[in-house]
């Protein structure tokens, strides 16, 4: 592990052997989301998704974007933050085209993706939310995961960072395929146990791609390794939130193992940094 300073700011905690560009960052700066960064997510699988919000993400000043858990519209609510966007997530609306025809894919409007990498070093210090009833991801995505059987050309999922109780994360994931019949995924070196990690501190965890591969790390330790189902198209970044319940469906949903004494519940983030590998 080796430190990269930046200024005003936490190191980055980068894997030995490679050298490095900083490309891209958010550090938090300042008292409002920049939104030529970030969008929120809304929507998955065509549904909008009424446990997410536009409004569960603020900055505090001391550069951290503070993701929180609240009640907003009689629901329990967080926000997801995304780069870019997944063709399958946006609404269908019924279209139509040749001359007044009802003929079309089960696509929504697509987006231009805010930003997109292919290969690099993806990295986050965040820490990690106080209590039981939500959830947390750092991840990347592909914009067109599942339109093929060939990861290579349509992409992966790669879980760098999931929480789903704290102080513990989950075993890094990819999966490929789409979300449906033809969905696989492989966990790093078939670990089945969460990492205990303090809830009370910042952590880093990190992601090294290549046309070879996927390492993870945490805290500047390698943390496992896929080979397997390598994407080689650009990926867009995600920071998720999410309420246990949230897939119930409807907007009457009652999410899992939450009360309002949860609310106000925070997961913080202190930057987020992509890195090209020098050749």
């Amino acid at each position: 592990m080796k430190k990269y300073k930046v200024e005003g700011h936490e190191p980055s905690l980068l894997p030995e052997g490679y050298e490095f560009d900083l490309v891209w960052s958010d550090e938090f700066d300042g008292k409002e989301l920049d939104r030529t960064k970030w969008d929120y997510r809304m929507h998955m699988m065509n549904r909008r998704h009424y446990a997410w919000s536009e409004n569960g993400v603020e900055l505090d000043g001391k550069s951290n974007a503070v993701f929180k858990i609240f009640e907003e519209d009689g629901r329990i609510v967080s926000s997801q933050l995304q780069t870019g966007y997944n063709y399958m997530d946006a609404p269908i609306k019924e279209t139509t085209c040749f001359g007044g025809e009802k003929l079309q894919w089960n696509l929504g409007k697509l987006r231009d993706n805010l930003y997109t990498k292919k290969y690099g070093y993806f990295e986050c210090r965040c820490r990690l939310q106080q209590m039981e009833g939500w959830w947390s991801a750092f991840w990347v995505q592909s914009p067109i995961i599942g339109a093929s059987n060939d990861p290579g050309m349509t992409g992966t999922e790669l879980d760098i960072m999931e929480s789903f109780h704290p102080g513990q994360v989950t075993p890094h994931n990819a999966i490929t395929g789409g979300y449906g019949q033809d969905l696989v995924q492989i966990r790093v070196g078939g670990r089945e146990k969460e990492k205990a990690l303090d809830p009370a501190v910042f952590h880093t965890f990190g992601l090294l791609w290549d046309e070879n591969g996927y390492t993870f790390y945490v805290n500047g330790v390698e943390d496992g390794h896929i080979d397997q189902y390598v994407s080689h198209i650009p990926e867009f970044i995600l920071i998720s939130t999410e309420v246990l319940g949230y897939r119930k469906e409807g907007k009457n949903y009652r999410p899992e193992a939450l009360d309002a004494a949860r609310a106000g519940d925070t997961f913080l983030v202190d930057y987020v940094r992509v890195f090209d590998i020098k050749k």
